[in-house]
């Protein structure tokens, strides 16, 4: 989750988003955002659905001080990229062919 909001940068993103990115649910990724939100590391809005007849949604992104957290997270943010980048699908490999390969 932290990753997603990092990469992000200054960009709004949709706790869907997040959600999908992250590969976590819904129940451990809200309650996770607004204690962030609370410590001031995120900051919250309400956006209007591109989708007529659709509620709104709530968009989130790195404040300052979120921003600032983060970078002092440096290796650790490092090495959780390096995992994520190792489990992204190639394009020609199987799955199973990429979980033998990563773990020559």
């Amino acid at each position: 989750m932290l990753l997603a909001l990092a990469d992000a940068g200054d960009e709004w993103r949709h706790g869907y988003d997040i959600a999908t990115q992250a590969d976590i649910k819904s129940g451990t990724l809200y309650p996770l955002l607004m204690r962030l939100e609370a410590q001031g590391q995120l900051e919250a809005v309400w956006q209007e659905s591109p989708t007529p007849g659709r509620p709104p949604r709530h968009a989130y992104r790195l404040t300052q001080a979120g921003r600032a957290w983060l970078a002092g997270m440096g290796e650790a943010l490092d090495q959780a990229r390096a995992r994520r980048d190792a489990m992204a699908p190639q394009p020609g490999l199987s799955a199973a062919a990429k979980t033998s390969a990563s773990s020559i």
